[in-house]
């Protein structure tokens, strides 16, 4: 029961309020300036039926920056990958710069939106995003944490992407993401021709297989089953600093990313000769060679990393006619596109790719089933031409 007594000419309350979770001892709460005795025994009461459904938050200076530090240690022991953990590290260093030793109670709703607003005309609305959802997940752990009463991060109306003159000219970006039949056709011709060691293997892999640039780093020749012409995705790799000696495995994307493929053979003839090759560089380097087991590895046997594929391929495209904005993850959805065109069902699709969100898979899907539909359209104004120059004649 609390405690009621008068402070000069004005009222206040004394209410326990649970223990100190360091020393053990009791502790009380108070609250002055009221005009009446009955507003502060109303007071009182409304802060002790909060307290007994544990709803009470007790004032805190804790502040972003420590909140944030603390938060990232539990995310960590939460399970969260390194690069997981780096992600969300760069996207709220913005808004540690804004909040910085503000406390987390001074927080408000109005204050955040202020500071999404000012991020909104400096970064592109998906990075927006990014930012936004790192932030939230703080200040939910600090709700659950009971150092604050709301996440001001809740209802927060973030931009809406804005259309240039530029995109509106351009139309569709969708079919950019990936290459056509053709294209790839005249792309993996030049790998062949004019390609470096384990070019058109790495290249053949990724459009043939759709698995993501770092589940094909990290493999290793137990992952293929020459006899089934399977590949099994167990991990990713990580290497965010490009050092060949210095990259992590870790496990896949999501859980559905751990998969096993049926591949096609001719990716098996090429994984064969492939491994005839390595045998040799092994041999002529056996006094530095690093054996891990890893497909596609140095001469010195580390994993290539995903920079240098990623050089390899804008070398070769400069050697093509295609003028796309295509990178190593553009042959993921291409092998998508390409799956598509083949008639196989968007639930299989998402099988095969490890999709726990098919978003872009059912953009790609909707650019390719338009053009499927214009093709019937044609294929049935041809068929019907004759009919049709009677019916008006």
């Amino acid at each position: 029961m609390a405690y009621l007594y008068k402070r000069g000419k004005k009222w206040a309350y004394r209410a326990y309020a649970g223990k100190d979770p360091i020393t053990g001892k009791d502790k009380q709460t108070s609250k002055s300036g009221f005009l009446t005795k009955k507003d502060a025994q109303l007071a009182a009461a409304l802060f002790e039926r909060r307290f007994h459904n544990n709803e009470y938050v007790q004032p805190s200076k804790i502040t972003f920056n420590v909140l944030c530090d603390d938060w990232e240690k539990h995310y960590i022991s939460q399970g969260a990958k390194e690069s997981s953990l780096r992600a969300r590290k760069i996207a709220l260093k913005h808004i540690r710069n804004e909040f910085d030793h503000i406390a987390i109670q001074k927080i408000s709703k109005k204050f955040y939106q202020d500071i999404i607003d000012k991020l909104s005309n400096e970064f592109s609305t998906n990075y927006v995003s990014s930012i936004h959802t790192s932030a939230n997940m703080v200040f939910e752990y600090a709700k659950d944490n009971k150092l604050i009463k709301e996440v001001p991060t809740k209802d927060i109306k973030l931009p809406k992407k804005k259309k240039t003159v530029a995109d509106l000219e351009k139309g569709d970006s969708i079919q950019d993401k990936f290459l056509e039949k053709e294209e790839l056709e005249e792309f993996l011709t030049v790998a062949k021709n004019e390609g470096l060691e384990g070019d058109l293997l790495a290249f053949t892999m990724l459009a043939y297989t759709g698995i993501r640039i770092g589940e094909m780093m990290a493999l290793k020749w137990s992952d293929i089953d020459f006899d089934n012409q399977t590949l099994t995705v167990y991990r990713t790799y990580y290497n965010p600093t490009n050092n060949k000696s210095k990259y992590t495995l870790l496990t896949p994307k999501t859980q559905t990313s751990h998969r096993t493929i049926t591949i096609d053979k001719i990716v098996i003839d090429l994984l064969q000769l492939h491994k005839e090759e390595q045998d040799k560089i092994k041999k002529e380097n056996e006094p530095f060679y690093q054996d891990s087991n890893f497909i596609f590895a140095t001469n010195e046997g580390y994993p290539k990393t995903i920079k240098a594929i990623s050089i390899r391929l804008q070398r070769l495209l400069k050697k093509t006619k295609i003028k796309k904005d295509f990178t190593p993850h553009s042959f993921r959805h291409t092998h998508t596109s390409l799956l598509i065109e083949a008639n196989v069902h968007i639930k299989e699709i998402q099988e095969r790719l490890g999709h726990s969100d098919i978003n872009t898979t059912m953009d790609i899907y909707a650019h390719m089933t338009k053009n499927i539909k214009k093709e019937a359209s044609t294929k049935f104004s041809n068929l019907m031409k004759n009919l049709s120059t009677n019916l008006i004649d």
